[in-house]
């Protein structure tokens, strides 16, 4: 049953992994967010310390805080916040990572990361009203707009600029989920024009209309790339379809609701393996699997999507539910843990916890929990 899926998901969640995160994965003396913990919950050192990383445990904390009053995760914001601002911002911009012992590593502005500086400052600012935030996230915006706008439209990979570098849609997708947390948090209208362009950029260039799938691999001028430029990624068609479907609450357009409804259909079609779960990667031209490995994100992509397609109740507790069975059954571990990657046939890979996967797994489950506190009939349950 589903409350009984959601209750126990639940509990490995706000028990157990965000617990233990912030039990053992924050240094206590610094505030930063360790890359990788091992399955015993020590830290596992990988020679770099992200932007990316530091902000997504922001993220997910400032998020859990606004869901239950937890001062122990209270208490990791603003040391975290300030790590971020006084580590990372260099010369009135972003830098991509750090050493192990915190000396700077790689002085690259990424693009992904600063998706996650507008999303994660966003939910700061909501439960601290640290004005900072804004600051930094005005900052943010100028640096992409003033340093890494592409004249082909959206924006480089990182800078330095390279002109020759491979373009992406998934740190455009990300800089969408950021813009949208921004003005939901500001009703700033430079955020609101952010998103509108961003929103035109994936109708024209990252959905590939003849066979109705989105692309991840590009030229400088957005034709697609000669090598990679067939592969898909359905946990992105879903990620994709739940970000929609967020846009369209601040800017209403059936041209990107039908959009959602289309990545849906090839996504949900060809993306879920007979055995259960998503596969990393389809061909784009055959929809035939390319890598039939299963990493965890997929799924708790899949499970946001599910709370927002305009399908049947019914037909959207059947699939949560069975999505959920096969998280509890294969990714989800005791005491927190999880297991990253699945292989075909469903057996674990070795592998230990990235920093980076929690947000993952904490907005797929609580997107999942909020539909069902919406629904009456369920909502007693939690």
């Amino acid at each position: 049953m589903l409350n009984s899926a959601l209750t126990s998901s639940q509990a490995f969640l706000f028990d157990e992994l965000l617990n233990n995160w912030s039990r053992y994965g924050i240094d206590k003396e610094q505030g930063f967010s360790y890359e990788s913990m091992t399955h015993n919950w020590t830290p596992n050192p990988v020679g770099r310390i992200r932007l990316l990383t530091q902000c997504r445990q922001l993220y997910t904390f400032s998020h859990a805080c606004q869901i239950k009053n937890k001062p122990d995760w209270f208490a990791t914001l603003t040391p975290l916040f300030n790590f971020i601002t006084s580590h990372y911002f260099i010369e009135e911009r972003w830098i991509f990572s750090l050493n192990d012992n915190l000396t700077i590593k790689d002085k690259q502005s990424d693009a992904y990361a600063l998706a996650f500086i507008l999303l994660s400052f966003s939910h700061y600012y909501k439960v601290t009203k640290d004005d900072r935030a804004l600051t930094y996230m005005k900052k943010t915006h100028q640096f992409l707009e003033e340093n890494m706008r592409a004249n082909t439209g959206g924006f480089y990979e990182a800078f330095p600029i390279d002109e020759t570098q491979t373009r992406r849609q998934n740190p455009h997708m990300h800089l969408l989920e950021g813009y949208v947390a921004a003005f939901e948090a500001t009703h700033d209208n430079h955020y609101k024009i952010a998103i509108q362009s961003l929103l035109s950029l994936a109708l024209k260039h990252f959905y590939h209309k003849e066979t109705k799938t989105l692309r991840e691999f590009f030229c400088v001028d957005w034709s697609l790339d000669p090598e990679i430029g067939q592969q898909v990624e359905p946990g992105h068609h879903f990620e994709w379809v739940w970000l929609l479907h967020q846009a369209n609450k601040i800017l209403p357009n059936s041209d990107y609701t039908d959009l959602a409804q289309h990545l849906w259909q090839i996504a949900s079609r060809h993306g879920l393996a007979k055995n259960g779960g998503i596969y990393n990667q389809i061909d784009g031209n055959s929809y035939q699997p390319i890598d039939k490995e299963k990493r965890i994100w997929p799924i708790t992509e899949y499970l946001k999507a599910i709370t927002v397609m305009p399908i049947g109740k019914e037909e959207k507790i059947d699939r949560l539910e069975k999505a959920l069975n096969f998280a509890q059954q294969y990714y989800f571990l005791p005491n927190g843990r999880w297991n990253e990657y699945l292989n075909e046939d469903n057996t674990p890979k070795d592998f230990p916890l990235p920093g980076t996967s929690s947000y993952h797994i904490f907005l797929g489950l609580t997107e999942v929990v909020a539909w069902a506190e919406a629904n009456t009939d369920l909502q007693n349950s939690f």
